[in-house]
Order: structure tokens, then sequence, then C-alpha cells
């Protein structure tokens, strides 16, 4: 157990965690980050540097509370399907299960998504014997609606393969579009009652600019690289995502869950470290922003670390940029 975190630091040391999603389950905050290996190993933008096999669940009552680390809720070899490196999770509720929706290679070395069940939000987690037939990609994220329709949104480039499934079957030749053509956007499906399958076609959600011309694959400020998340406020859903390549955590907008979104502008300037990966949740009477940077390991880039700190909205919904490194020259 460690101390009750501060913002902007490290919400556990005696483990690197990255990718952090975060939930209010039973009035209480739980954080489903990946969990980073420390090793010495080759980096890649393959990211074979991100060997991760397991999960834990953190916990904590609020922000003046402990971190409770529930320890390893669901390791590699307890999936058939997977072969190696379980990514950036999510949770969530429905049908009285806890679901934790998660990337692997599967033992072709192509990612899939899978879904383990429990009854408990700190886990363990039990696996499907197979991944969700038509998935593909990494970085699933789960908005289940108020009208209990609950929504996966997935995808990154270079090593999550988005650019390589962009006809709808695995292309190990694939690339991404030319530099003034629409980027490659995230991926959405409804998913079934049960949650273990997706409902419907796999779609692509575009994303535009105030004048609602697609972002275009050159726009590394404002394209999607990987990390999708979206949350509601106000009756909007707020798609947040990563550049990948400029490093910044951005934001779109729409009426409608699976889009077009319009972009809006940055949440999160660039942390220490290549990756950025969020989550956005409310708990209590405000709003909060989870990420991770690679200060614990000062700088490795598969030794991260979960934060938090508070995200705020101005009057017209837009979200205030955040600087990571307040009072510091950061980097």
């Amino acid at each position: 157990m460690e101390k009750a975190p501060k913002q902007n630091q490290p919400l556990v040391t005696h483990i690197f965690t990255a990718d952090p999603s975060a939930h209010v389950f039973e009035g209480r905050l739980y954080i489903y980050p990946s969990h980073d290996l420390d090793h010495d190993g080759a980096s890649n933008d393959n990211g074979d540097q991100y060997a991760m096999e397991d999960y834990h669940v953190l916990s904590m009552d609020d922000f003046d509370s402990p971190v409770v680390d529930h320890g390893e809720v669901l390791h590699l070899r307890d999936i058939p399907w997977a072969s190696k490196q379980l990514w950036a999770p999510d949770a969530a509720y429905k049908n009285n299960i806890y679901y934790l929706f998660f990337p692997a290679r599967d033992h072709d070395g192509n990612f899939r998504i899978g879904v383990a069940t429990s009854a408990s939000p700190a886990g363990p987690f039990n696996p499907q014997p197979d991944y969700i037939p038509g998935s593909f990609s990494i970085d699933p994220a789960v908005l289940v609606d108020d009208d209990n329709r609950a929504y996966i949104y997935f995808g990154g480039l270079w090593g999550g393969q988005l650019e390589k499934w962009s006809t709808g079957t695995f292309n190990p030749n694939g690339k991404e579009p030319a530099a003034d053509e629409p980027a490659l956007g995230p991926r959405v499906a409804l998913l079934s009652e049960d949650m273990l399958s997706f409902e419907g076609a796999v779609q692509e959600i575009s994303i535009v600019d105030e004048n609602g011309s697609p972002i275009t694959a050159g726009d590394e400020d404002r394209r999607f690289f990987e990390g999708p998340w979206v949350h509601k406020y106000n009756g909007w859903y707020y798609l947040s995502y990563s550049t990948g390549t400029t490093h910044k955590l951005v934001y779109a907008v729409s009426r409608n869950p699976m889009g077009p979104y319009t972009f809006k502008g940055t949440i999160l300037t660039p942390v220490i470290g290549w990756t950025t990966h969020h989550s956005i949740v409310q708990f209590r009477d405000k709003w909060y922003l989870f990420y991770h940077d690679s200060s614990l390991s000062e700088g490795v880039n598969h030794k991260r670390c979960v934060k938090y700190t508070e995200l705020r909205y101005n009057e017209d919904g837009t979200i205030q940029t955040i600087d990571p490194y307040p009072g510091e020259a950061g980097e």
C-alpha cells in the first residue's frame, strides 16, 4: 500500500505502471493500468520494448487515501489465445459483472482484443477462451452510455498495427495515408448485451476540423495516433487521444458516440518519455485526468508511472490545457 497520491506525482512507485484507465466503481476510484516490466531490451517503432505480461488493479477511497495495489489480476499465461504484450486495458461494469478489456498479440503476432470478467472491480479476472471476433489493433476503451448501450473504441498506429487493417483485413505491408489524405481514425463498435462480442460492423471514426474537413495524416499536432478515450460532459461526447509523434493529448467533440468528432484542442502538453496515454473520469464533483510519464525512471520509455491531475472545463465546454509539470521547466 502506498501513501496518498499528490497531483502530478506517481500514484505508485513499487512497480512501473502506464496507460491508466480510471473509473468510479462502488463509490471508490479504481485504476486499471498496464504493468511495465523492468528490463533492458531494445526499443523500436514496433513497440517490442513494451513487453508487459500481467495486469494489476489500483484503487483508493479518495485522493486523501493510500493507494491499494490489489496485486496481479490477470496474467498472459492464463489467456489461451494470447502470445505476448498485454498492453493498455480498460474496464467496464454492466449486467452486475466487471469486464476487463485488453489487447495482446495472438499466436500469429497480430494484436487482438480480449475480455475477462469478475464479480469484483478489484479482480481477479477470468479471461474468455478466445479474443473478440473481428477485433484488431490496441487500446480498447469502453463507454457504457446513459441508455446502457456500450461502445468500444480502439486503435493505434505503428506497433498497434492500425494502418495494416485499413482495408478491413490484415495487410502486413499496410501503410498510413499520404500526408494530404484524411488520417486514419480510431475504430468504434457497439458491444453485444453480454459485452463479449461486437454487435454490427466496426466503424472508423471521422475527426474533422472546425470547417468539417477531415484532419489529415500529415497534421501530426491533431491527427489520431493511439489511446482513444470517450467520456460525456453536458450532453457532449468527448473523444480524447494521443497524437503520438508530437506527444500531446488532444480532444474532439460530437453529439453522437460514433462521430464524426470536431477537433477542439490540447488537453495535455508533452510529458517525459515518448508515449502519452490517459483517461478522464468524474469523481464526486470534480473531473480528473489520469496519465503517465517516464519520470520515475528518468526517461526510460518502457518504465513509466501513472499520475493524475484535476481537469477543468471552460464555460463553453472546452477543456483547459494542462501543464504536466507546473512550476517546473519540464521536458
